[in-house]
């Protein structure tokens, strides 16, 4: 038996014993699917953090995402991995920033993308998350919001919902930002009939020369759908990965070999054994701050009931 196998079996054998489950994000490092409960983007992971019933959450993700989690569950034990695992684009805003930000606007609601911290939540009106951006700020029945951290998100919502003013702040992702629209034109010349699928992260060029925008699970279900037999995906490596495991008789190819983001691979089978054996790594949010988050966050989770 492998080293791998005998990790594998022993994490299996932990979840069952500590009544555990594991999240993780589709851009995880996908081995960790093997060992995974559930595997997806941001908003579905938002809604099992909240739904599930076991005693303890192993988040294979990054830091906001455990908060997240731990403030819907809060009666439950919610485990990092490897705690260094942030986010850039959550670290480029923090309360103080929000503040000022919001001192500008008076009166006008705050959506906050879920790539941000629990405090930066807790002093906004909304959360949304690339899945659901559009339909959230939709659903405030405004003629203006301030939109963050994501400056790319902001602009993309704001092209489809027109009669919105959407202020955004100028936060970005730094994986997604490393994609060119260079990049596009190349890889079309490239791969001739493949589809281009894009995150709305990346930037406004990018999304504006492809053939599909969406989060990566509208991504996933896109190639699941399309008759087509080439995408070229243009959002994190881990999507693409994920593709080609599950439609063999397709074709997949990465933008760009800088589409890879370093917090997201923080995690591996060991760092998951590792906080089961232990329970260590546990991720706490203060009462005040999560009494506050878990308002905005409520608000995005019931929007589909």
């Amino acid at each position: 038996m492998t080293d791998k196998k005998f990790i594998i079996k022993k994490i299996q054998q932990l979840k069952k014993e500590k009544n555990a489950i594991i999240l993780a994000h589709c851009y995880q490092n996908i081995e960790i699917d093997e060992v995974a409960d559930i595997v997806g983007d941001s908003l579905y992971l938002s809604r099992q953090a909240a739904y599930t019933n076991k005693d303890i959450i192993v988040f294979a993700g990054v830091y906001f995402m455990a908060e997240t989690a731990k403030i819907l569950s809060p009666q439950k034990k919610v485990l990092l991995p490897r705690m260094e695992a942030g986010c850039l684009m959550a670290d480029m805003i923090d309360v103080k920033q929000l503040r000022e930000f919001k001192s500008k606007y008076p009166d006008v609601p705050v959506v906050c993308y879920v790539n941000s911290s629990a405090e930066v939540k807790s002093e906004s009106d909304i959360c949304c998350t690339s899945s659901n951006a559009v339909e959230v700020v939709r659903s405030l029945g405004v003629k203006k919001v301030l939109f963050v951290p994501d400056t790319y998100l902001g602009n993309y919502v704001s092209k489809q919902l027109p009669e919105v003013e959407v202020i955004t702040y100028n936060g970005f992702c730094p994986t997604h930002l490393r994609i060119l629209p260079d990049d596009v034109d190349k890889m079309r010349e490239l791969h001739e009939g493949a589809l281009v699928l894009a995150h709305p992260e990346c930037h406004s060029e990018v999304t504006k020369r492809s053939d599909f925008i969406g989060s990566t699970s509208q991504i996933m279900d896109f190639v699941k759908k399309s008759n087509n037999k080439k995408f070229i995906i243009a959002t994190e490596i881990g999507v693409k990965e994920r593709l080609e495991r599950d439609y063999p008789d397709k074709e997949f190819y990465l933008i760009s070999s800088k589409a890879v983001c370093p917090n997201m691979k923080w995690n591996k089978l060991e760092d998951i054994l590792n906080a089961l054996v232990n329970e260590e790594h546990e991720v706490f949010v203060p009462d005040e701050i999560a009494k506050k988050a878990l308002a905005p966050i409520e608000k995005m989770i019931k929007l589909k009931g």
